[in-house]
């Protein structure tokens, strides 16, 4: 697989998943996944040393509890080691949010990059699960064959339900894509700050009817009936 990140992508990208506040290396690499779907997970061994980087250059402040705010070393290990990530959190200092504000223009085409990437990767795992239902397919074929062939009587599969649930793949396919998307779209304008309660409500809008209409396609489902989308008070 390619790199995800081009050189220096991802030490920006760090600084823009501390705008939300304090968090532990352990919780940057599971943001990292998160965003990506579980279709990258970056190591320890990518994270730390780069967080160590960040600190020496002033952009980020590392706490170990115990040891006093931006405590370095210790018994947990250097800086740049996961023992000490393990243990420490890491905040934008001042100087690593004039960065974020200096490089917007950075920071969104690098929001696009990673949705790109997202797609490109979900597209590669929609490959391998076509690949693994046409061979699926042949397998069931190969069986209802077989049971066919046999004196003895036997089931062959549903026709339907196999290509029911070769297309049940393909929408949960359309709808991460269309997720992921949407949430890039989010990230990016929340790095503005243009992100509103408007948003909000057309969101839940948009997706409510999406829903009833996609329900309507859908004769035989057994499922509750629609709910409005929850809102926070």
């Amino acid at each position: 697989m390619p790199p995800v990140f081009a050189h220096g992508e991802l030490r920006l990208y760090l600084l823009v998943l501390l705008l939300d506040g304090p968090r532990h290396g352990y919780e940057l690499i599971t943001e990292l996944t998160r965003r990506f779907g579980g279709t990258y997970r970056p190591s320890a061994g990518t994270i730390y040393p780069r967080l160590a980087r960040l600190e020496e250059e002033g952009l980020v402040r590392r706490s170990v509890p115990g040891s006093g705010a931006g405590a370095q070393g210790g018994p947990h290990g250097s800086p740049g080691s996961p023992g000490a990530g393990r243990k420490a959190t890491y905040e934008l200092t001042p100087a690593g949010r004039a960065e974020i504000d200096a490089r917007l223009d950075d920071v969104r085409r690098l929001e696009r990059s990673v949705a790109e990437t997202v797609r490109s990767l979900a597209d590669e795992v929609r490959a391998d699960v076509r690949d693994t239902m046409r061979g699926l397919r042949a397998e069931l074929a190969a069986a209802a064959q077989e049971v066919r062939t046999r004196p003895r009587p036997g089931a062959a599969p549903d026709p339907r339900r196999t290509q029911s649930n070769s297309l049940r793949h393909d929408a949960e396919a359309v709808l991460q894509r269309f997720r992921n998307d949407v949430l890039a779209d989010l990230r990016e304008a929340d790095v503005a700050g243009t992100v509103s309660a408007l948003t909000v409500e057309t969101l839940r809008t948009v997706l409510d009817s999406a829903r009833s209409a996609i329900r309507g396609t859908l004769p035989h489902s057994t499922t509750s009936p629609p709910r409005r989308a929850d809102r926070t008070p």
